[in-house]
């Protein structure tokens, strides 16, 4: 059985890795073999696919943003598209990734409509929407769509798609993460240590808008509790050089971990409490128990475009608030992320007991609209009797 799966960025790589390995378990126990060909990176390199094109750099958040990747997308998906016509799979996946998958899918639906195209992880459009548009394309393509939360199963059901809900495929990840003493043995950490996380950037154009401030917000930190110290995990090899180089220029006690050392998981798991862009780690996090702020800043063009042209808003932007629809995690996004109010934020959530305790109450509310144990399976299952 051949599988096409199209992906991109870090997180895309991550979840398209624990799928390709769920698929591989149930095709065992289906009696099937799999070929699967994938845009990715190296995480689902290592599950087993055969990368037809590395996506993990090649991903933006914004309209002036996403210029310099307007040529590598293209490249990618017109890859994408030409193995596909000179070898159809059996299946396709289409895992988040928007752009490139809204071409792949629509491709898929005009030129090879006989083979089932399945989307995990579906783009949020359930959140940032400002037009049916992409809702309908989405839809029209997609045999069956595979939702994570509960609201983007509602959504994409109310606009006539084939929904299954699978749950959050970070609960079965989570599941064997290190316990907070495991972790800071093995990371080294002192009993009076305060462990940071500070998680700056998966994208290139976060080093630019979010470092600094993230950065600012921990030297303050740092002035006022001196047996602080910072663990940064590196989402790409890239970034070393430039975290390097602002760990010295704003004079940080800092550990960089490389993403090839595996120890991503042990620096959240030891992490009193983090200061994080929006993504896939504030629910990371969360499963954790982490205490955390989050931020998030666009080039000042792209928020105005969106605020004043398209007329778009967003109640939050970290999955952790979008799970409950209600703010669990401190956000300060755009003028309001500045170092000063994440300082505020993040010693009130270290200092005062009432505080971690009323995080901690709440992520386990959220935890209970994550769904259950066996995601990765489930997913991989309902993939395959597509085929079957």
């Amino acid at each position: 059985m051949r599988i096409f799966i199209s992906t991109g960025e870090v997180s895309g790589d991550l979840q398209g890795s624990l799928l390709i390995k769920a698929l591989q378990r149930q095709a065992v126990a289906a009696g099937l073999t799999l070929e699967i060909i994938a845009l990715g990176g190296d995480k689902m390199a290592e599950a087993g696919a055969r990368i037809l094109g590395n996506t993990s750099g090649i991903g933006s958040m914004g309209l002036i943003e996403s210029l310099p990747y307007v040529i590598p997308t293209l490249r990618v998906q017109r890859q994408a598209i030409a193995h596909l016509k000179k070898n159809p799979p059996d299946l396709v996946v289409l895992i988040d990734y928007m752009g490139p998958n809204l071409g792949i899918g629509t491709f898929m639906k005009e030129n090879l409509p006989d083979v089932p195209v399945a989307y995990y992880i579906a783009p949020q459009e359930w959140v940032w929407s400002m037009s049916f548009q992409n809702t309908n394309r989405i839809v029209g393509f997609t045999d069956k769509l595979l939702a994570i939360f509960p609201e983007e199963a509602r959504y994409y059901q109310q606009n006539g798609a084939n929904v299954s809900w699978v749950g959050h495929p970070l609960i079965d990840r989570m599941a064997n993460a290190p316990s907070r003493t495991t972790a800071r043995e093995k990371l080294g950490v002192k009993v009076e240590e305060i462990a940071i996380a500070l998680l700056p950037a998966s994208r290139h154009q976060e080093l630019k808008y979010l470092l600094p401030i993230i950065f600012q917000a921990a030297q303050n930190i740092q002035s006022k509790l001196p047996n602080v110290h910072f663990w940064i995990p590196l989402s790409l090899e890239t970034f070393k050089e430039p975290i390097t180089a602002a760990i010295q220029e704003y004079g940080l006690k800092a550990t960089i971990v490389s993403s090839q050392q595996q120890g991503v998981q042990d620096i959240l798991a030891a992490a009193d409490f983090a200061i994080t862009k929006s993504g896939t780690v504030n629910l990371e996090l969360a499963l954790l128990n982490v205490p955390q702020v989050v931020v998030y800043r666009l080039h000042p063009l792209t928020a105005w475009i969106a605020r004043h042209i398209l007329k778009g808003s967003i109640p939050f932007a970290s999955p952790v608030n979008l799970v409950v629809m209600r703010e669990i995690v401190p956000e300060f996004l755009q003028e309001q992320a500045t170092a000063k109010n994440i300082t505020k934020a993040a010693m009130e959530l270290l200092l005062n007991p009432e505080k971690r305790q009323q995080t901690f109450t709440a992520y386990q509310e959220m935890r209970h609209c994550l769904g259950e144990l066996g995601v990765c399976d489930r997913t991989a299952k309902e993939i395959l009797e597509m085929y079957i």
